[in-house]
């Protein structure tokens, strides 16, 4: 524990120097304004900061995708309370309470509880980040390859199960599919061309980073450019500082919705939005006041925002200690580090202990930047939702065609991401979720590698896949996910499928 405290102390000592700090206000500002435009994510922020940041070193690289990250996911309430329009996904349970109170004339009392639940929701994750990724790295020494195989295949089937709750098949699909476009190109042990068809560029196989930032990035465009215009509520600003009191009288929802997002977040392809939405459904059901939820409850905005930021933290913990990320923003991050050699996965507690604390401590750096920039720059953030979405797409279409080329300087890397965002404006028409799609695409190398090693191990023979005690386990999970009905589960599912649906409707309407 001692050993623990003293790493810690020695990253944050290590990004206590002018560049550092000057790194993380600009890119948690640049996050704040990404996550609160309608049409741009904490993905597409990421990915395009991935593609800017390789000139970096790579501590610096990470710092400053870890604050745009974090920023994104905390910008993208101000829309949401204040347009009815969340700024990225992670935010759609936040307008349920935060509109009302904006059009009760409190839009800064709303804007105030957010930012105190978005931090307190990051330093409850950032917690159990420092706890838990030891301790989740050392049992992971235990896996070998046929329990990784069975892992990819989990994260792939539970993402694709919580991220399609009215249809998991769709979500299978996407995801399955990601798998599909993962064996493109040279196979990891032979370097055996597979589906090139005599294409050198094929051979090469899908860039990640393009493909990210073609169905996140450009499928956002297509998507923006073919919706409505959206109006601000008008309202006048009140106080824009949180009471401490109204955070003492909610400290419970504060903790169950924090330690609910940071256990949401580790559940591998999830992500924000359902930290967000189950914490919001607990509090919801533990109020008192439950009768106010979705006309401008506090306790419910309290809750949404504390689930949706603690599950970053809690996304990157599999990102560190597994290989697998936790949500669509930490694959994009889980690239970035591979990008940047840093080799995240079961041994890193063994060849590089000090990064992981110094992500602890670029969480806790970036949090404290949220705080600052979210009460400070309160009014003048808020004339950048001014900006006309017809004006501010071309811009990120050029972002995404500058970003793919410039990764490896091929021009296919451009038709890669025209492609994949062409894909995604349609996976979306259909109600298709593309998070499984590209976490399919993250752990293809990991499945295909996985599944030949331990075949070779076993001279063929796939019973230790179901006999090893982990990767039974592992099995079972995989299985009860395909079969399981009914339940809880289902039920959730249905009450935030109607809530989705009614929350698109609303959208669709403006």
């Amino acid at each position: 524990m001692l050993d623990q405290f003293a790493l810690f102390g020695e990253a944050i000592l290590h990004f206590l120097t002018p560049s550092a700090l000057f790194y993380v206000l600009w890119s948690t500002l640049l996050g704040i304004v990404v996550g609160m435009l309608p049409g741009l994510t904490a993905t597409l922020g990421v990915a395009l900061m991935t593609t800017l940041t390789f000139q970096l070193e790579s501590d610096s690289a990470i710092l400053v995708l870890v604050c745009v990250y974090i920023g994104a996911i905390y910008g993208g309430s101000r829309s949401a309370i204040l347009l009815n329009i969340p700024g990225t996904p992670a935010n759609a349970a936040t307008a349920l309470d935060g509109f009302p109170l904006a059009r009760a004339g409190l839009a800064g009392k709303a804007m105030a509880i957010a930012t105190s639940g978005s931090v307190m929701g990051s330093l409850i994750g950032m917690v159990f980040l420092m706890a838990v990724a030891p301790v989740l790295a050392d049992f992971a020494l235990k896996f070998g390859a046929y329990e990784f195989f069975w892992l990819t295949v989990f994260g792939i089937v539970i993402a694709g199960r919580l991220t399609a709750l009215a249809d998991p098949l769709k979500g299978w699909i996407a995801g399955f599919l990601g798998l599909l476009v993962a064996m493109v190109g040279q196979e990891g042990m032979y370097s055996y061309p597979r589906f090139a068809f005599g294409n050198t560029d094929l051979a090469g196989g899908f860039g990640l980073l393009p493909a990210m930032v073609g169905a996140f990035g450009f499928a956002e465009v297509l998507h923006v450019m073919t919706s409505g215009r959206y109006e601000a509520v008008k309202s006048t600003l009140d106080s824009i500082l949180p009471r401490l009191k109204e955070i003492v009288r909610y400290w419970r929802t504060i903790i169950r919705s924090g330690v609910i997002g940071t256990f949401m977040g580790i559940v591998p392809g999830v992500g924000e939005d359902m930290g967000a939405w189950v914490s919001y459904a607990a509090a919801r059901r533990a109020s008192k006041e439950s009768e106010s939820f979705g006309k401008g409850s506090v306790e419910g905005l309290m809750a949404a925002e504390t689930g949706n930021n603690a599950a970053v933290p809690g996304a990157i913990i599999p990102v560190l200690t597994l290989a697998v990320p936790g949500s669509a923003p930490a694959a994009v991050l889980l690239a970035a580090m591979i990008i940047h050699g840093i080799r995240p996965g079961p041994l890193i507690m063994i060849e590089q202990p000090q990064f992981v604390y110094e992500v602890v401590a670029m969480v806790l750096m970036a949090t404290l930047a949220v705080l600052v920039l979210g009460l400070l720059l309160t009014r003048p953030l808020l004339t950048v939702l001014s900006v006309p979405r017809e004006r501010l797409m071309p811009v990120v279409f050029v972002l995404c065609t500058i970003g793919s080329f410039a990764i490896a300087s091929r021009l296919f890397d451009v038709w890669v991401m025209l492609g994949f965002g062409v894909l995604g404006y349609l996976m979306r028409r259909l109600d298709f979720p593309t998070a499984p799609l590209i976490l399919g695409i993250v752990l293809g190398d990991m499945f295909d590698k996985s599944l030949r090693r331990g075949l070779v191990l076993s001279d063929g023979d796939p019973t230790p896949f179901f006999t090893r005690p982990i990767s039974l386990v592992l099995f079972l999970a995989v299985l009860l996910t395909f079969v399981l009905g009914g339940g809880t589960l289902r039920r959730i599912g249905g009450w935030l499928g109607m809530r989705r649906q009614q929350g698109g409707a609303s959208e669709a309407s403006r």
